[in-house]
């Protein structure tokens, strides 16, 4: 099995998630690939929750190139796709070339991990249907509404797909990741 892991994002998406992945899949020897619409250094975002806001906050975060675009991804050289969270997932689920590599993914029976906001281009690939997972708790009516299961645990496994909730969720979503890559 191949150790290239394929990282989805693009402007907007969740920075500390893509660093984490980024830094995390290198220390464990595996190569990690940053695919987004284009290549360029990305501008991504960092949300954080603020006592006395309703929702979570959003600030500019650091920014990293991305080294190939959807139109370069070859499915068949990666292990797993992993797509990041923040508000990319919003404008990316509409981007047909990522809907199409995502369901190559699930058809090959590849590893499907997604963080947070990440779920809502699960759904758009039409892959969450009679699953249990997890995401940004305000996404679980998205979730309901494609068929799936949402679950309040910060990382949760069915099968091939590995969903956490937000950032916070780390500690457990690359636990289960690790065990999932062995």
């Amino acid at each position: 099995m191949s150790t290239k892991i394929l990282i989805v994002t693009g402007d907007a998406g969740e920075s500390y998630e893509t660093l984490y992945a980024w830094h995390r899949f290198q220390e464990a020897g595996m190569e990690a690939v940053i695919a987004a619409p284009s290549k360029r250094r990305l501008h991504l975002v960092l949300h954080d929750f603020e006592p006395g806001w309703d929702t979570y906050v959003e600030r500019p975060g650091y920014s990293l190139e991305s080294q190939l675009t959807f139109d370069e991804v070859n499915p068949d050289e990666y292990a797993a796709i992993l797509l990041i969270g923040g508000r990319a997932p919003e404008y990316l689920r509409h981007n047909e070339k990522l809907i199409s590599i995502v369901k190559q993914f699930h058809q090959a029976d590849k590893w499907l991990f997604s963080i947070c906001h990440g779920i809502q281009i699960l759904i758009a690939a039409e892959v969450v249907s009679g699953r249990c997972v997890t995401c940004y708790e305000h996404i679980r009516y998205e979730v309901k509404l494609a068929g799936g299961t949402y679950a309040t645990s910060e990382a949760v496994r069915d099968g091939r797909l590995v969903t956490a909730q937000t950032w916070q969720s780390h500690p457990d979503f690359y636990r289960e990741i690790f065990r999932c890559l062995g």
